[in-house]
């Protein structure tokens, strides 16, 4: 199955096999142990990082809540009355689905699944680029979609990919899907990429986003045993990528972040604490404003320091 689609979650394999996910759990780590695999959070894909790109059928049955949890966050940074560009991917779909609630907006995409999220929102602007649709994750590409960002400036940018590391920054193993990301991190003053923990540490193939462009990551908290994804968080961390954790109940309206052991939590309606981004266009190694976010270390990283990764817990 896995061979056949790139990827697949462990609820449908143990469907098909008709076992428990404890049962296929387990089987999993014993292909990844033998090389035929990878494990992902919920599921498992083709082994190394160098391979095709699943389908969006395969991607979202992935890390749904997570992705949930990251959607809520990141609209909580969305303004009324802005203007954004918004990419392909089931994470960002999910961002589409909240930004819906947010008037005054305009959205560019070149997203065939964000705009129809956004299709009878009420005092929401959808601008769709040109290009040639690529059927996998219903993106518009291609030198149409290019040509149609140049020009453009918006507030901020709200990027997906297949891997995210420190050294390279985010990636996609589509040449196609890559260079439409880079036009429109051209258009933005401000990058924010969304990637729950399971892509930390992951290098595909083509670099959509160098490091030190992005202003931004929000994510989800790695869990204890995941010590690539924590030192990943750091590094970037290190560098000056402003870190966004989605708290644990993020995914049910509360949001904000979360230490080890979870977070506090924001009532249902309320949107989580904002006060961690920075203006439009203001660049990274900026000292945090005094009475600003508390900085703590990722999971698993290390006791509370300056120039870590940020908490955006409520004070």
């Amino acid at each position: 199955m896995v061979r056949a689609n790139g990827a697949v979650s462990l609820r449908e394999l143990a469907r098909v096999v008709q076992t428990s996910e404890v049962t296929v759990r387990r089987d999993v780590r014993a292909l990844e142990a033998e090389g035929l695999l990878d494990r992902r959070h919920g599921g498992a894909v083709l082994p190394g990082g160098f391979t095709r790109e699943s389908g969006f059928p395969q991607k979202s049955h992935l890390a749904t809540a997570e992705k949930t949890a990251i959607a809520d966050l990141a609209a909580s940074f969305v303004e009324e009355g802005e203007a954004v560009v918004v990419g392909a991917g089931t994470t960002t779909q999910e961002l589409a689905r909240r930004l819906a609630r947010v008037p005054g907006l305009t959205v560019v995409t070149n997203s065939l699944l964000v705009a129809q999220a956004l299709a009878h929102a009420n005092r929401v602007e959808v601008v769709m680029t040109g290009g040639t649709l690529r059927g996998s994750n219903y993106a518009l590409v291609g030198s149409g979609a290019e040509q149609s960002l140049q020009g453009l400036r918006v507030t901020r940018a709200f990027l997906s990919g297949s891997g995210l590391t420190a050294e390279r920054g985010l990636s996609t193993s589509n040449m196609l899907s890559a260079s439409v990301d880079r036009a429109l991190v051209q258009a933005a003053a401000e990058v924010v990429v969304l990637a729950d923990h399971s892509k930390l540490g992951t290098d595909t193939m083509f670099q959509t986003v160098p490091t030190d462009v992005i202003t931004r990551l929000v994510t989800d908290e790695p869990p204890a045993h995941h010590e690539r994804a924590a030192t990943e968080l750091q590094a970037l961390a290190d560098q000056g990528v402003q870190i966004a954790v989605a708290g644990p109940g993020a995914g049910s309206g509360s949001g904000g972040t979360a230490g080890p052991g979870g977070g506090d939590s924001v009532p249902p309606g309320h949107r989580p604490r904002r006060d961690v981004a920075p203006l439009p266009g203001q660049r990274r190694n900026h000292p945090p404003a005094p009475g600003g976010p508390q900085l703590r270390a990722a999971a698993a990283v290390g006791d509370p320091a300056p120039g870590r990764v940020a908490d955006l817990r409520r004070r």
